[in-house]
């Protein structure tokens, strides 16, 4: 484990520009640089390098984070494989934290597994490839299968000799201990006797995303129904099913170069695929599809077409994936294959030309799949109808992005024939639901402290505007990230500290107990206040360099600016009025506005109400309606707009 020291310091000593030159060229453009976006294709350069934030930002394809961020979208790799590439940039020796007696046998043990788990993909290859029994079963069967030797040496496809325990005794005989045999999975013992797991089989070993072998996938070849058709490594300390894909070492380079990912659930169905000249091809494996699984292929692509079988086990594995994809921010579509079909079989029925021009004309976007899917089975049941659209809809309140989820609901609202503003109510109340439940989450079990409590108003704006909402709650944030340190108000005899716009802003929200509805701004709010308490120094970087990588993404977003003040004004030595001249009318101004905004969202669920009422409530509703309407006047006042009754 990186010290916290040493990473500090690998960040503070990771110059951004400097980094970035080494990927791109850079132009000097103000106080930034501009170059293109190595992210995308872009004619006219659109990626910006702020060093004085320490940030990068492309407003094309809307990448942006420090300098870590930049190495690892670039590389494909992780948060610490990139403090390491860049504390050997800048000679940074990297101090590893002191580990205990229990952590340094566990790192002993993994690194034995992982050596023991090498050795048998050996075995087995050199069984498969070079021993009559291999070559003359295995290898058989393979051809069979219409596999050539490219594509089984590529991914180290071998075989398990018949007998009981040849793996377990070569292994020992080359000085592996029996314990990480076992603990690998690789050989089971009974009483006094040992024996190998994957006896007589066609084995497929699992790597990780830097090539290591972890476990391995095994195929009878026994006809008999009493016998596992596939038996699978158990889960160990180096291998945990739900965050590796099969196939994912091999097939990175290409799923970047074509920025898209195609996920199949079998390992002959990426052999086939690959065979078929298909490189971009990652398998779940035979597990239910998980989200540590989709953010693994989010560092290589945002693009996911989902290749299942067409019976209905796989129509149901499609539509349990979606969701998952779609929370994570991708785009998702699904390829169904003719009844009795899955990628493996018609891989092999056709030719590499012929099988990709079938993806390209058979791919349906998930709303379109999922609509037709369901439509099927609602047919004219009102109440199955019912069931449908709502599940579509649960579908596309997962999708993070704005604007994409605005696409998709006027889309749905054409095939389903329903009016927009109805499904992008829902919508918003879906996610509103789930950030509420999502926030109380991350404050009493991450933070261990008890869910803040949260006005009445917070909960019943059922019918807020989700997009004007956000508008009101992204300026409070990029106001609070890009101008918290500064002064907004100076000590007087009243009072002896003078005000900051961090502590300004916390003041006004947490006297309202306000929560804002976007779980990250509010981490950064909570951020703020542990800063503050703990009297640490407030500044851009500290949210842009941020452990937490949704912070530090929102952080540079926020950050980001996409002009900078004319060299010409500049030359001329004219004043130009910037936003730091005006923070001490746009600071108030902004919370006042957010107000406003929150209260005449619950004068209008207020008249709804009133509405459907009997008297007694009727009553009570017009109290509230009244302290709500006086309430907008006053702070319609405070912002100098005029109350129109």
């Amino acid at each position: 484990m990186i010290d916290p020291s040493t990473i500090e310091k690998i960040i503070d000593t990771a110059e951004i520009t400097e980094v970035v030159q080494d990927f791109i060229t850079l132009k000097k453009r103000g106080v930034n640089f501009i170059g293109h976006c190595p992210f995308h294709n872009e004619k006219t350069p659109s990626f910006t390098v702020s060093p004085a934030k320490g940030i990068f930002k492309c407003f094309g394809c809307g990448k942006g984070g420090n300098a870590v961020n930049f190495v690892m979208e670039h590389e494909h790799i992780s948060w610490v494989e990139a403090l390491k590439f860049l504390a050997a940039k800048y000679s940074i020796e990297i101090i590893e934290k002191e580990v205990t007696q229990e952590e340094k046998q566990r790192q002993d043990e993994r690194e034995s597994m992982i050596l023991v788990t090498g050795f048998a993909c050996r075995f087995f290859t050199d069984c498969l490839g070079n021993h009559e029994e291999g070559l003359a079963i295995g290898m058989e069967y393979l051809k069979e299968r219409g596999y050539r030797r490219p594509v089984i040496e590529k991914f180290q496809v071998g075989y398990s000799p018949g007998s009981w325990n040849d793996l377990t005794k070569e292994a020992i005989k080359n000085g592996y201990k029996i314990e990480y045999l076992k603990k690998t999975g690789l050989t089971i013992g009974k009483g006094d006797k040992l024996y190998d797991r994957f006896n007589g089989r066609i084995i497929f070993p699992v790597h990780s995303v830097s090539g290591k072998v972890l476990a391995f996938g095994a195929r009878t070849l026994k006809q008999n129904k009493q016998t596992a058709k596939y038996l699978n490594s158990p889960e160990s300390e180096i291998y945990h099913k739900s965050k590796v894909l099969y196939g994912l070492y091999f097939a990175k380079q290409a799923i970047v170069r074509d920025d898209k990912c195609y996920l199949v659930e079998g390992y002959t169905d990426v052999l086939s695929l690959h065979q078929a000249g298909i490189e971009n091809v990652v398998a779940s494996s035979g597990t239910a599809l998980s989200g540590d699984q989709i953010r693994l292929i989010k560092r290589f692509t945002n693009n996911i077409t989902i290749l299942y079988d067409g019976d209905e086990a796989g129509l149901k594995a499609s539509l349990r994936g979606i969701d998952l994809i779609l929370e994570e921010g991708l785009n998702v579509k699904i390829l169904m294959f003719p009844e009795g079909e899955d990628p493996d079989s018609y891989a092999r029925k056709m030719d590499s030309q012929s099988f990709k021009e079938y993806i390209q004309k058979n791919e349906l976007d998930f709303v379109l799949f999922k609509t037709r899917l369901l439509s099927e089975e609602a047919q004219n049941d009102p109440v199955k109808k019912a069931m449908m659209i709502n599940d579509i809809v649960r579908s596309v309140a997962k999708i993070p992005d704005r604007i994409t989820r605005m696409v998709y609901i006027k889309e749905c609202a054409g095939i389903l024939d329903m009016e927009e503003k109805l499904l992008y109510a829902e919508s918003y109340n879906i996610r509103r639901k789930d950030a509420e439940k999502q926030l109380r989450y991350k404050n009493t079990d991450q933070q261990g402290i008890k869910p803040e409590r949260v006005s009445n108003l917070q909960y019943s704006l059922k019918n807020t505007t989700a997009s004007e909402r956000d508008v009101h709650e992204r300026e409070i944030i990029r106001l609070l990230v890009n101008h918290g340190t500064k002064e907004l108000f100076p000590a007087t005899e009243d009072k002896q500290n003078s005000v900051s716009v961090s502590s300004f802003i916390i003041t006004e929200l947490d006297n309202d107990e306000l929560v804002l509805s976007n779980p990250i701004y509010n981490l950064i709010i909570s951020e703020c206040k542990k800063m503050i308490t703990q009297n640490t120094v407030l500044s851009e970087k500290n949210f842009a360099n941020h452990h937490d990588i949704d912070i530090s993404l929102t952080a540079a977003d926020l950050l980001s600016t996409s002009y900078d003040i004319s060299k010409i004004w500049k030359r001329k030595e004219a004043h130009v009025e910037v936003e730091e001249d005006k923070l001490k009318k746009l600071v108030p101004s902004t919370i006042l506005a957010y107000k406003s905004f929150l209260i005449r969202q619950e004068m209008k669920d207020t008249e709804e109400k009133l509405k459907k009422a009997d008297n007694e409530e009727s009553l009570l509703l017009q109290k509230r309606y009244m302290i709500l309407k006086n309430t907008n006047v006053q702070l319609a006042k405070q912002l100098g707009n005029r109350i129109v009754s």
